[in-house]
Order: C-alpha cells, then structure tokens, then sequence
C-alpha cells in the first residue's frame, strides 16, 4: 500500500510527492479457512505478511545481513520499480491503459539514484521486470540499466558494506541470485578481455565473493552497484578521492569516467530560517532575503565583520538561544547551568569512529585539573553530548555510561562549582536538534581522518555561528577551505599521516606513556573511579584504549587537549569570537542542499537547470 507525503517547495506552489510503501495483507478473507477450521492460523498468516515493514533496523554504520531486512529492501524496491514502470507506460496521466511498449526512451523519463547499497537488489529485479515481464533481450535490458542507474556511496567502513550470503538469497530470491551471476559473468569476461590471465584483479572485483572460513558465498553490493551504474559519487571531496584511491581503486582504473563527487549540504529552510529565526531576522536585516533560496549570498556579510554593533548582535542572537536551552535544560535534566558558559556540542551517532570517547577523555582532564588546583582560571564549560547508540553495539554503550558516569560526578562535586557541567541528552532527534544547535558555541567533529564520509552536522553548527573543532575528515577540509584556516580549530592526524601510522605499526600504549595526562586518565577509568559501585564496569573501554584502539583515540589525544585550550583562550576574547562565528555563517553558500541537488541534476541525471514556480491558486481564478 502507498503512503504519499507532499513535499512542499520554498515560495513556488510546487508540491512534490515521497511515495513510500507499507505490506498489507490481502484483504479478501477465504470462506474456506473458515470452514476447514483454519481460521486463527489465516488471521495469524495476515501478521506474517504484514511483518515486513513493521521495523526498521536501527543500526547505521553497521552491515547485520538479517533475512528481514534483506526482505524489506526488496519488497520496497519491487514495489517502487513496478510504479515506476507502470507510469513509463501510461504516459497520459491518469490513464490506466497501457501506451507506450517500447523501453528505448526509458533512461531519458526516468533516473533512480542508489542511496548508498540498501536498494541494491533493485538492480536485478529492473532486469527480471524487463527480460521475464516486459520481453526485452538482455543487452537491451542491461543497456536500460546502467542509464538508468546510479549509486552513492556513503561510508568508508568495511564493517558497513553489505555483502549477503548467497545461502540466504538463494532461499529468498534465486531469480536475482541467477541474474547477479549472469551480471558477473559477463564483467568477468571483460576483466579477462582488458587484463588476460590477471586473476588476482579478478577475484577483488568479482561481485560474488569467494567462500569465506566457514564456506559462505557472499554478494558484495557495492561491487554491483559499480558495475550496474553509469555514475559513482562520495559525498565529500576527501571521501571521494579516497573511493578512488583506496575503497574502490580498480573499479576507479577500469571505469574512470564513472566516479565523481557531490558534496552533502544541507537546507538554509529548516536550519537557519525555522530553527534559528533570530539569527534569520538579523541577516534579512543586513543583507534582504534572497540567501534563503541562494545560501551564497551570506558572503556578504563579510563586510560587517569589523562592525561592532552587528558582532554584538551575534553575541546577543546566540546568548538568547543559550538561556532558552540552560532553561530547557533545568527543566528537562535537574541541572543549572550557566548560560555564559561555552557550550561543547558533541552530538550525533555514537559510534566509536566519531570518538565521543577523545571528547569525554577532555572533559575527565578539565574535571583533574580543578581538583588538582581548585582555585584554577578556566573557561566556564558546560558539555553536551547526544545521540543514539545501535541495540547490539556493546562498546557504544559502554561509551554512553562512561559520559554519564562522569556527568553524575562532575555534576554534584561542590568544588567544580559551575566551571564544568556535563548532560547525556536523552533521545536525540532532529526536533532536539533544531533548539541545540541554534545555541551551540563550539562543534565536535572529531572522527579519526579518513572515516567520516562527509558529515552534515558539521554544516548545520557552522550555518548557526558555532566554531568547529575537527580534524581534517569529511566535508570539515571543504569548511575549512571556504571558511579559512583561521577560522576553525583543526587538530590531530589527516589521512596520509593515519596511514603512516598504521603502516608503522600503532601501539596505543606507546601514547599512553608519554602522555602522563592520558595514563592517569586511563588508569582512573580502569581503577573504576567513576563507577565505584562496580569497578570493573568500564574495563572494556580502558582495555580498548590500552591495546585495540583502532580509531587512534590515544594516538590524536595530547593534539585534541591543545586545540581544546586553544579554543578557551580564544573564547575570552568574545570580540574575536563573535567575528570568527561571523565568517562560518557567511562561508556557508556551499553546504547548501540547493547546490548538491543542482549538481546531481546537471551531472547525473541530465536534468537541464531551470528555476520554475506555478501560480498561487487564488492567482488562477479566472472571472467566468
């Protein structure tokens, strides 16, 4: 059953539908279940049926190869592709007959983008439709295909890819299994046409992948969608250039007209206009309207950056937005926190390549500093963490109880005072997310170079005036490019210097000991300081740290500590603050979703460029 979802346009009476699918079981009730007395099992069968869109698995980051979801994907993908071959046919709308019957013009009316590997599977179930349903030979099925497909991928982590076991397809879908083989085949031969005798690339690009230890066959999806799209894009420019070097680097030398990039944004509408309207009201005031459909336009105002007055308007904005999230805060967590203070932000999933745990390590540092010296002078700090951890992840978790073990004692020792105040915000979601960000001073982006594939939080805290402290990861080399270097706070590793250390050999314990800070740090997590009631609950954590620290936490934690002071020193001087928080706002044009949709449009989908807005209805009445 479809469930459409208007989609309204900006000031242009355009209204664009989201068709999505839920499974309904037939409704016409067989007399004969009835009469052969199996009537419970017929209604119980109709909840089997309807199981299918009953959950979403919540995980991100994170491949489970669960037969559910792989039935999801593909009741949601067959649904969508017979829409959308039934509205090719009918090309007068409304009319159910069937009018055009030749496929040719197919790639030109419609294009379907892969949102990262989850829709897949709907690459062999467009060619089952065209060859066992509508006719077509396989040549020109497959030619239709690669139009008309093309694929975005989305991350970088291996534990992320789906590759589903042949046994599980073979069971549930053998048509697509045989088609994906015959897919392979076929690009198999022309590897050993370009590459004779070169088995070894073979067996790398193969979208079947050879039995693993326990003698399963695996599909690897991102290798079909490569081969099934004419198009391929990152959606960062480092997280692009790194597919080609790295992630997909034969697939990059075989098909090198296939890879692109096409950096995120985000949209001006909900991110600064609905959640920030006081800052939105303070830029109209400057510079008009015209940057809520032209993001770009906020360049201009650059030229109030040595304005003192429009600076203090920023301050004032943002210290409004604060007292309404320290007043939520109260009401909502039990704790007063000074609205003066910096406010740290830090959230999104948890997950341990995005490193909550370098940030709550900081925080553990500031709390040893005051009790080592109790009279110290410190930037007043109150910490913000938020996100959701996947069910099953245990070291996401273990995360979440460490911060919230540190909030519980920081927060009630009476010599911290309010110099530091730590809050686990509970259910984060996009609703919380547009009263946070509007109020945040500074911005964590801190996952370890080369991970984060490009990140759209980053965007939305600099298009709100907070600093970003970040390595050089993601879409945050492409902030600090249009932002200026002086402008954001840049620390630890990039890529080149990860993979140098890799390659050297990284032992954590190594950095534990030369940074006296980060052992006593260690050893107070280990020692149960924090959990007192049960020492050994966080041991996982300190044991990570110490010999499987795969995201480099210790390797970037004396870098992270510096940059963190940096940020204080700089938060003193509010006049040089505010002015930093004016240049983010105004080097946003490129993060917005108008410009990312525009480019997807041109250079994939060969969609020419026109802006178009219909008549409002009252302007359509016509006098009869």
């Amino acid at each position: 059953m479809p469930y459409d979802t208007p989609v309204p346009g900006y000031k242009n009476n355009i209204v664009n539908t989201l068709r999505l699918w839920s499974a309904k079981a037939e409704n016409h009730f067989h007399l004969k279940f009835f009469n052969d007395g199996d009537y419970v099992q017929a209604v119980m069968d109709r909840n089997l049926s309807e199981n299918i869109t009953r959950v979403l698995y919540p995980n991100d980051n994170m491949f489970l190869g669960k037969e559910l979801r792989l039935k999801q994907q593909y009741f949601l993908v067959a649904a969508t592709l017979q829409d959308i071959i039934r509205r090719f046919k009918s090309s007068i709308y409304g009319n159910r007959e069937a009018v055009r019957v030749n496929f040719d013009t197919f790639p030109d009316k419609v294009a379907i983008q892969l949102n990262d590997t989850h829709p897949s599977i709907g690459i062999p179930e467009l060619i089952r439709l065209f060859v066992d349903v509508e006719g077509l030979t396989w040549d020109q099925a497959w030619d239709i295909c690669i139009k008309t497909y093309a694929y975005t991928n989305h991350t970088l982590l291996p534990e992320a890819l789906e590759r589903w076991p042949v046994s599980l397809m073979q069971n549930l879908l053998p048509r697509h299994l045989e088609i994906i083989y015959e897919i392979n085949q076929k690009f198999m031969n022309t590897i050993s046409d370009r590459f004779p005798g070169d088995f070894d690339r073979m067996r790398r690009m193969s979208i079947v992948e050879e039995a693993d230890q326990f003698g399963e066959k695996r599909i690897n999806m991102a290798h079909l969608c490569i081969v099934a799209s004419h198009a391929i894009n990152g959606v960062a420019a480092l997280h692009s250039e790194l597919l080609k070097s790295s992630t997909f680097r034969d697939f990059y030398e075989f098909f090198p007209d296939r890879f692109q990039n096409k950096t995120n944004g985000i949209t001006p509408r909900r991110w600064l206009l609905l959640s920030n309207p006081s800052l939105a009201d303070l830029i109209v005031e400057k510079i008009g309207e015209s940057w809520i459909t032209n993001l770009d336009e906020l360049q201009k105002l650059k030229e109030y950056a040595n304005d003192a007055g429009f600076l203090d308007s920023i301050r004032r904005v943002k210290s409004e937005n604060k007292q309404q999230v320290a007043q939520y805060l109260s009401d909502e967590y039990n704790v007063n926190i000074n609205p003066a203070s910096l406010f740290d932000v830090h959230v999104k999933r948890i997950h341990e390549y995005k490193r909550q745990l370098l940030n709550i390590l900081h925080v553990i540092a500031l709390y040893n500093r005051i009790k080592e010296n109790p009279n110290i002078d410190m930037v007043k700090r109150t910490v913000l963490y938020g996100g959701k951890a996947a069910p099953g992840y245990h070291m996401a978790k273990q995360i979440i109880r460490l911060i919230t073990a540190v909030a519980e004692q920081v927060n009630n020792d009476a010599i911290v005072g309010d110099r530091l105040k730590v809050i686990f915000l509970e259910n984060y979601r996009v609703s919380m997310a547009e009263k946070i960000i509007p109020a945040a001073d500074l911005s964590e982006q801190i996952s370890t170079a080369g991970t984060e594939a490009s990140g759209t939080g980053n965007m939305k805290f600099m298009l709100n005036g907070a600093l970003t402290i970040g390595t050089l990861d993601g879409a945050n080399v492409e902030m600090a490019e249009e932002m200026g270097d002086d402008n954001i706070f840049i620390f630890g590793m990039n890529v080149e210097e990860v993979e140098a250390l890799t390659k050297r050999g990284y032992s954590s314990q190594e950095f534990i000991n030369k940074s006296p800070m980060l052992k006593q740090i260690v050893d107070q997590i280990e020692g149960g300081m924090f959990t007192p009631e049960d020492p050994a609950q966080l041991r996982d954590l300190s044991n990570m740290l110490r010999h499987h620290d795969r995201f480099m936490v210790c390797a970037d934690f004396d870098a992270f500590i510096e940059a963190q002071d940096k940020v204080a020193d700089t938060f003193r001087d509010q006049e040089k603050w505010s002015r930093m928080a004016l240049y983010n706002i105004a080097s946003t044009g490129k993060f917005s979703t108008d410009r990312t949709i525009a480019e997807y449009a041109r250079e994939i989908w060969g969609i020419d460029q026109f802006e178009s807005s219909l008549p409002a209805p009252y302007e359509n009445e016509k006098s009869e």
